[in-house]
């Protein structure tokens, strides 16, 4: 089983018609790659805590309509998070949010994970909102000290951190070290500083950097480095695509864990999902039959 924790929350999309109407969405990148991963045929558990308002029950369905495990999920009567994207002319997408009291942040740290997770990941606004971003961290220095695989992906949005400073300090110092492959947009790379040989020293095996239409590449702690190129689509916008990545990493590096890691082919099925969630509105990542096609 893989596990991922972090946030739920609804993206508000801007639609063209009405002018200026915004359409509910599911969303949160801890979401996305749950719904990822179960429409890829993965057992994934979702952990987090979800609202007990109408925009917490379709979040929770959505997820169990994919086939992910809630077991781990705690409910609370706080209201769901918002999230208002602004896209690009190229589909990219800024957010601000709506975060004060809300359910995902007052997550607790729950006990020790089930023996058969292999793999667990973390990231986005759940790393950053107290009280929440410490239970966070606490499950990932636990489950990393028996072993697990475990991913990061912090997918920064600047406009819900207060203390840049203090946030570079303890995702260096305090998150790398229990990290197994660190995943990082060109965007999140600015903005954190330092290079792929300082996360590296820090503790990740592995760190791969999406590059947009330009594809993907992994540097490894051994010396390797790899690259394949996006898939060329007609993109409606990218929201969930980086979240489709972190799920198709997971998938298959959790499937053979012995075995030595065929980055390229890992890195094309990762491409390939990807561009198929950039062709649909919203965050709506493939199924397994359609990287088969």
């Amino acid at each position: 089983m893989i596990v991922v924790g972090g946030e739920a929350l609804i993206d508000l999309v801007p639609v063209e018609r009405p002018p200026g109407a915004l359409l509910p969405r599911p969303g949160g990148g801890p979401y996305n790659t749950a719904l990822a991963l179960g429409r890829l045929g993965a057992v994934v558990a979702f952990c987090s805590r979800v609202s007990a308002d109408g925009f917490g029950e379709s979040l929770l369905a959505g997820l169990r309509a994919a086939g992910v495990d809630l077991s781990l999920v705690q409910r609370g009567p706080e209201p769901t998070t918002l999230a208002v994207p602004s896209l690009a002319p190229d589909g990219s997408a800024s957010y601000g949010f709506y975060v004060e009291g809300t359910a995902d942040r007052l997550f607790t740290l729950p006990p020790a994970l089930p023996d058969s997770v292999r793999a667990l990941a973390l990231g986005t606004c759940s790393l950053v909102l107290e009280p929440g971003a410490s239970a966070y961290e606490a499950l990932l220095r636990r489950e990393s000290r028996r072993g697990l695989l475990t991913l990061l992906d912090p997918n920064i949005r600047p406009a819900l951190i207060g203390d840049p400073a203090a946030y570079r300090a303890r995702f260096l110092e305090r998150l790398l070290p229990y990290t197994t492959v660190l995943k990082l947009s060109v965007e999140d790379a600015a903005w954190l500083g330092g290079g792929v040989s300082d996360w590296l020293a820090a503790g990740p095996s592995a760190v791969v950097l999406t590059r947009g239409a330009a594809g993907l590449t992994v540097w490894t702690r051994e010396g390797a480095e790899h690259s394949v190129p996006g898939r060329r689509v007609a993109v409606a916008d990218t929201i969930g695509a980086g979240d489709t990545v972190n799920a198709a990493l997971l998938h298959r590096l959790s499937g053979a864990p012995d075995r030595p890691v065929d980055w390229p082919d890992v890195l094309a099925y990762a491409a390939h999902a990807a561009a198929l969630t950039c062709t649909r509105a919203g965050a709506e990542p493939p199924y397994a039959a359609e990287l088969t096609r």
